[in-house]
């Protein structure tokens, strides 16, 4: 005995195929770009969908004789949002995720503080050695003490 599909099913199954069709791996994780410096950026976006779909059959006015086949009335809908969330990027020996939002400035800020921490100790190294070598015991050129 064959059970028969309701039509609400074929418009569920239409829609969600479309759906498959539109949003892959690709579409979440773009495909990557490579700069002239060598340097490769790969988009990362995120992609939200819905789906409605909705139906009913007709029904008999009063007095008409009982037909089992009565018309089907339905329809369905669906909804991709792709919003790019950040760029990762691979290049000169390191690996960078670069948010889109705004609010992530919190984010970026942690990620830059090794590098920062990394520059002000260079920055100290360079200073210790020029007093080492007697450069910062000098006032600089010009210089005229107030009286």
């Amino acid at each position: 005995m064959l059970v028969e599909e309701h039509p609400i099913q074929g418009l569920m199954k239409t829609a969600m195929e479309s759906i498959k069709e539109m949003v892959d791996v690709n579409t979440i994780v773009g495909d990557a770009v490579e700069t002239p410096d060598g340097s490769v950026i790969i988009p990362v976006s995120r992609v939200s969908f819905g789906f409605a779909a909705g139906g009913g059959d007709y029904q008999q006015k009063n007095g008409e004789g009982g037909n089992d086949n009565l018309p089907f009335a339905g329809g369905s809908g669906a909804g991709v949002s792709v919003q790019p969330v950040a760029f990762l990027v691979v290049g000169q020996g390191q690996v960078r995720l670069l948010p889109v939002d705004s609010r992530a400035l919190y984010d970026r800020l942690i990620d830059l503080a090794p590098q920062v921490l990394q520059q002000l100790g260079l920055a100290v190294k360079g200073q210790e050695e020029r007093v080492t070598k007697g450069e910062l015991n000098q006032p600089p050129p010009g210089y005229q003490p107030l009286a």
